[in-house]
């Protein structure tokens, strides 16, 4: 008991050195880094002090942890639908709403095909072989595998239209969030055309969305400044936790997963530059939202920070809502993307298959982002985008079951690429409809 007792009371010391840091201006991205760091040495001692009394001791941690996770959550409903319609309250009429989601999924679907390449030269560049692996006992169930086996594109697009927004509000669904942003969609859509067809009842409605968004944004702002703490109670469990010598014959796959997420961070830094953004700004200005997002392991949880840091970097409120909300559930770089392409790449030379030539590429890449649409559909990640992917080539699906055992290990980077390929789909979304914007503006004048 003593010894969870100091650790209580180092945990509050850390923390009062981070309150006095976040007192000055600016600091958020600072203070996290700290914490982080903080969170893994504690983490890292707690294997010293026996498992029982480290549990016990992560217990209390999980209060602020875990409870940092849920205040997320439980503001990220409101933050989504009031600042989609506020947004949409401020323009003159709606339609450029279609085109700004089309552009937003467009970008979402092509960072996650390039995410897939990257996976297969990353596998390719290692030498990853499936036959390594066959020894391995597969904890793949069936279950698993009928999740995935009924996914269709029509059906799948079906069940992200909402029926009972109630429900969605309760998180229900696996595509609640998805459905969320459809209803408000719809009712900004309603929203213009009051204000146009009725003026005076729509400056009221105006005036109470203006309020209520206010009113909203205190409360996430709120909770975000308690990143920091999260973030160290977060990062203390997952170092006492996580013991990588349980996993010593999968490290070659575990050091290509995070490899190939390291190669996809530099590619988003590679288009930013192309695009006429510093990339050094961009990860300075995301670095709370990609801390959380490793550790918690929840893009959905993440929506907020992901949300707030594409603000700061100039992305409209729409577009960075509609990226965000989008982005936890479809698109997923990491999940979707690199996950499956690198069991592909181990799979298909067994196959006889060379998963470099141009007609398998045309073939796998679209797989890919038909999966990251798909994992929507069924949750759970990087599994089921796997199972979705491997089944649509006609490929065998064990490999994916002998590397659940490691997924906690790799869906940190994952999680984390996936929250930022969803941002970078709002910053590049953003782009090019201010260069639309631009060179319509530019055929008016001429």
């Amino acid at each position: 008991m003593f010894t969870t007792a100091a650790y209580i009371a180092l945990f509050l010391l850390c923390s009062y050195g981070i309150f006095t840091l976040d007192l000055r201006k600016d600091s958020l991205s600072k203070s996290v880094f700290i914490a982080m760091f903080l969170g893994a040495l504690i983490g890292v001692s707690l294997h010293f002090i026996g498992a029982d009394a480290g549990r016990r001791v992560i217990d209390w941690y999980s209060i602020v942890g875990n409870g940092y996770v849920n205040l997320l959550k439980l503001v990220a409903i409101p933050l989504i639908f009031i600042s989609i319609l506020s947004a949409i309250n401020k323009l003159e009429h709606g339609a450029g709403l279609g085109r700004m989601s089309l552009t937003i999924v467009g970008c979402m679907l092509l960072l996650v095909m390039i995410a897939g390449f990257i996976g297969l030269l990353t596998a390719r560049a290692i030498g990853l072989d499936a036959s390594a692996f066959a020894h391995l006992q597969s904890t793949l169930t069936a279950d698993d595998v009928a999740k995935t086996a009924a996914v269709s594109l029509p059906a799948l697009i079906t069940s992200l239209i909402p029926t009972n927004l109630f429900l969605d509000l309760t998180g229900a669904r696996s595509v609640s969030v998805i459905g969320i942003v459809i209803f408000t969609l719809l009712a900004g859509a309603a929203l213009l055309k009051v204000k146009k067809e009725a003026p005076e009842e729509g400056e009221k409605l105006s005036a109470g969305i203006n309020a209520v968004q206010i009113w909203v944004m205190k409360m996430v702002r709120i909770v975000i400044a308690l990143t920091p703490y999260g973030v160290m109670a977060l990062m203390a469990k997952v170092f006492s936790s996580y013991r990588m010598e349980q996993f010593v014959s999968l490290l070659g796959f575990i050091a290509a997963c995070y490899l190939a997420v390291l190669m996809m961070f530099i590619v988003h830094a590679l288009l930013l530059t192309l695009a006429g953004r510093n990339p050094l700004r961009y990860y300075k200005t995301v670095w709370p939202a990609l801390t959380f997002a490793f550790v918690s392991r929840s893009s959905a949880a993440s929506i907020p920070l992901a949300i707030t840091s594409q603000e700061k970097l100039g992305v409209p409120n729409t577009i960075a809502n509609i990226a965000a909300s989008f982005g936890s559930s479809m698109g997923q770089n990491g999940c979707a993307g690199i996950y499956p392409a690198i069991m592909v790449a181990m799979i298909a030379p067994t196959l006889g298959i060379d998963p470099f030539s141009l007609t398998f590429l045309a073939a796998m890449l679209p797989a890919i982002a038909l999966g990251s649409i798909g994992v929507a559909g069924v949750g759970g990640g990087g599994t089921f985008a796997a199972l979705i992917v491997l089944s649509t080539l006609n490929f065998p699906v064990a490999l994916v079951g002998i590397f659940i055992a490691i997924e906690p290990v790799v869906d940190m980077a994952r999680t984390a690429l996936n929250v930022n390929g969803s941002m970078m789909a709002g910053v590049l979304a953003s782009r090019l409809l201010e260069n639309k914007n631009d060179a319509r503006a530019r055929a008016i004048r001429d």
